[in-house]
């Protein structure tokens, strides 16, 4: 019999780049939560979601940084959108709810809130009445509100003209009232504030000289 080297067994060797492929990274599901949501206008929870997918991205092998950053981005934009319709409805029903007449100091509000037998320490200077300064009765003041025309809740605008009619049909002054120097001015909705909800028209009596008291029950003080 004859002698034979036993064969030697060699590990199989790979070149780089041989072998099985690396298993593709998943999107991470936060990330396309967040991206979901942001678009459905969703903004806080699409940036919330995005930010914790960030976070786990760059813990582990997840993928979908971008669909992160797209919903944190889309988010911000809804979010500042709803911030600044909250604010808007929230200015507008403040506006139109009327304001105490029980004034403890000269304060500013809107000329929708106003209500007859508030006192006003002046009139404003131009025809567009936002804000106007408040003050109690008691204190020198150039105006007073001393009637209100008040339209139908389901009332259709009628148009500039018309409002500053009907307002203007009941704002009278009393003969007394005239030879102590008073006049009127009338204060009607606009197309503005008629689609915030305004349906009150006010009648201003006022004069140059500063007086006190109110005209509505005879305190006022003409001299």
């Amino acid at each position: 019999m004859t002698y034979q080297p036993a064969a030697v067994p060699h590990e199989p060797y790979y070149a780089p780049g041989w072998g099985a492929p690396a298993p593709r990274p998943r999107t991470d599901g936060l990330a396309v939560a967040s991206f979901v949501t942001a678009v459905v206008g969703l903004g806080l929870v699409g940036i919330g979601l995005g930010l914790g997918a960030l976070v786990r991205i760059r813990r582990g092998v997840r993928q979908g940084r971008g669909l992160a950053l797209a919903g944190i981005a889309i988010g911000v934009v809804w979010t500042v959108v709803e911030v600044v319709v909250v604010v808007g409805l929230v200015s507008a029903a403040l506006a139109n709810r009327p304001l105490s007449l029980a004034v403890d100091g000269p304060r500013d509000a809107y000329a929708t809130q106003l209500v007859t037998g508030h006192c006003l320490a002046d009139l404003p200077a131009d025809e567009a009445v936002g804000r106007v300064p408040v003050v109690p009765c008691d204190e020198p003041h150039a105006a007073q509100v001393v009637s209100e025309f008040r339209f139908a809740p389901d009332a259709i605008w009628p148009g500039q003209d018309d409002a500053d009619a009907l307002v203007a049909a009941g704002c009278e002054l009393s003969t007394g009232e005239l030879e102590a120097g008073l006049g009127a001015v009338t204060w009607a909705p606009t197309p503005g504030t008629w689609e915030d909800g305004d349906r009150t028209g006010l009648c201003v009596a006022h004069r140059d000289a500063p007086f006190t008291g109110s005209l509505l029950d005879g305190s006022a003080d003409l001299g």
